[in-house]
Protein backbone atom coordinates (compact mmCIF):
# COMPACT_ATOMS: atom_id res chain seq x y z
CA UNK A 1 0.00 0.00 0.00
CA UNK A 2 1.29 3.46 -0.88
CA UNK A 3 1.51 5.90 2.05
CA UNK A 4 -0.57 9.04 1.68
CA UNK A 5 1.93 11.20 3.62
CA UNK A 6 5.70 10.90 3.19
CA UNK A 7 6.94 13.44 5.76
CA UNK A 8 5.87 16.27 8.03
CA UNK A 9 8.25 19.15 8.78
CA UNK A 10 8.11 20.81 12.18
CA UNK A 11 9.83 24.03 13.19
CA UNK A 12 11.35 23.89 16.68
CA UNK A 13 13.16 26.43 18.83
CA UNK A 14 16.19 24.18 19.43
CA UNK A 15 17.42 21.16 17.48
CA UNK A 16 19.70 20.39 20.41
CA UNK A 17 16.66 19.95 22.67
CA UNK A 18 14.06 18.57 20.23
CA UNK A 19 16.10 16.08 18.19
CA UNK A 20 16.84 13.75 21.15
CA UNK A 21 13.20 14.04 22.32
CA UNK A 22 11.76 12.95 18.95
CA UNK A 23 14.37 10.21 18.40
CA UNK A 24 13.59 8.66 21.77
CA UNK A 25 9.84 9.10 21.26
CA UNK A 26 9.98 7.22 17.93
CA UNK A 27 12.34 4.50 19.21
CA UNK A 28 9.36 2.56 20.61
CA UNK A 29 8.39 1.72 17.01
CA UNK A 30 11.84 0.49 15.93
CA UNK A 31 15.28 1.61 14.77
CA UNK A 32 15.27 5.37 14.09
CA UNK A 33 17.31 6.97 11.31
CA UNK A 34 18.47 10.60 11.13
CA UNK A 35 19.11 12.02 7.65
CA UNK A 36 20.38 15.60 7.55
CA UNK A 37 19.97 17.97 4.60
CA UNK A 38 20.43 21.67 3.94
CA UNK A 39 17.12 23.52 3.80
CA UNK A 40 16.12 26.17 1.28
CA UNK A 41 17.49 28.93 3.55
CA UNK A 42 20.72 27.10 4.32
CA UNK A 43 19.39 25.73 7.61
CA UNK A 44 20.10 22.25 8.95
CA UNK A 45 17.08 19.95 8.58
CA UNK A 46 16.94 16.52 10.21
CA UNK A 47 14.55 13.90 8.82
CA UNK A 48 13.97 11.20 11.40
CA UNK A 49 11.84 8.14 10.99
CA UNK A 50 11.83 4.37 11.13
CA UNK A 51 14.39 2.43 9.14
CA UNK A 52 11.63 0.15 7.79
CA UNK A 53 9.64 3.04 6.29
CA UNK A 54 6.63 5.15 7.10
CA UNK A 55 6.18 8.88 7.61
CA UNK A 56 9.31 10.86 8.48
CA UNK A 57 9.39 13.88 10.79
CA UNK A 58 11.51 16.81 9.65
CA UNK A 59 12.94 19.11 12.31
CA UNK A 60 14.43 22.54 11.65
CA UNK A 61 15.09 25.51 13.93
CA UNK A 62 12.82 28.53 13.84
CA UNK A 63 14.16 31.60 12.07
CA UNK A 64 11.57 33.97 13.54
CA UNK A 65 10.55 35.06 17.03
CA UNK A 66 7.26 34.12 18.66
CA UNK A 67 5.42 31.24 20.23
CA UNK A 68 3.43 28.52 18.52
CA UNK A 69 -0.36 28.89 18.47
CA UNK A 70 -2.10 25.66 17.51
CA UNK A 71 -5.36 27.56 16.97
CA UNK A 72 -3.70 29.91 14.51
CA UNK A 73 -3.08 29.05 10.89
CA UNK A 74 -1.12 25.80 10.64
CA UNK A 75 -1.02 22.36 12.22
CA UNK A 76 -3.18 21.72 15.29
CA UNK A 77 -1.49 18.45 16.30
CA UNK A 78 0.25 15.34 14.97
CA UNK A 79 -0.87 11.82 15.90
CA UNK A 80 1.40 8.78 15.96
CA UNK A 81 -0.27 5.40 15.43
CA UNK A 82 0.39 2.85 18.18
CA UNK A 83 0.40 -0.89 17.58
CA UNK A 84 -1.39 -1.62 20.87
CA UNK A 85 -2.85 -0.09 24.02
CA UNK A 86 0.25 -1.37 25.80
CA UNK A 87 2.46 0.73 23.52
CA UNK A 88 0.37 3.82 24.34
CA UNK A 89 0.82 3.05 28.05
CA UNK A 90 4.56 2.43 27.67
CA UNK A 91 5.12 5.73 25.83
CA UNK A 92 2.93 7.55 28.37
CA UNK A 93 5.19 6.22 31.11
CA UNK A 94 8.23 7.57 29.27
CA UNK A 95 6.47 10.87 28.59
CA UNK A 96 5.72 11.46 32.28
CA UNK A 97 9.47 12.03 32.74
CA UNK A 98 10.03 13.94 29.47
CA UNK A 99 7.04 16.10 28.60
CA UNK A 100 3.76 17.62 29.74
CA UNK A 101 0.83 15.25 29.29
CA UNK A 102 -2.42 16.99 28.39
CA UNK A 103 -4.67 13.96 28.91
CA UNK A 104 -4.69 10.20 28.97
CA UNK A 105 -3.87 7.58 28.36
CA UNK A 106 -7.52 6.74 28.24
CA UNK A 107 -10.36 5.82 25.90
CA UNK A 108 -11.93 8.60 23.87
CA UNK A 109 -15.31 8.36 22.15
CA UNK A 110 -14.04 9.36 18.68
CA UNK A 111 -14.52 5.75 17.50
CA UNK A 112 -15.00 2.54 19.46
CA UNK A 113 -11.82 1.45 21.22
CA UNK A 114 -9.89 4.69 20.53
CA UNK A 115 -7.15 4.77 23.19
CA UNK A 116 -4.72 7.67 23.31
CA UNK A 117 -2.42 9.98 25.20
CA UNK A 118 -2.14 13.68 24.27
CA UNK A 119 1.04 15.55 25.17
CA UNK A 120 3.33 18.45 24.25
CA UNK A 121 6.80 18.44 22.74
CA UNK A 122 9.54 20.69 24.22
CA UNK A 123 8.14 23.70 22.32
CA UNK A 124 4.51 23.11 23.23
CA UNK A 125 3.50 21.48 19.93
CA UNK A 126 0.59 19.15 20.64
CA UNK A 127 1.19 15.49 19.84
CA UNK A 128 -0.83 12.32 20.29
CA UNK A 129 -0.17 8.60 20.36
CA UNK A 130 -3.31 6.60 19.58
CA UNK A 131 -4.26 2.98 19.27
CA UNK A 132 -7.31 2.55 17.05
CA UNK A 133 -8.45 -1.07 16.66
CA UNK A 134 -9.19 -2.22 13.13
Amino acid sequence: MHALVDHIDLVVSSLERSLPFYKELLSAWGKVYDHTIEGERGEEVHYIGLADGGVAIGLRESQTEGDFDRYGLGVHHVCFSATSREQVDERAGWLREQAEIESGPEEYDYVEGYYAVFFYDPDGLKLEIAYIPA
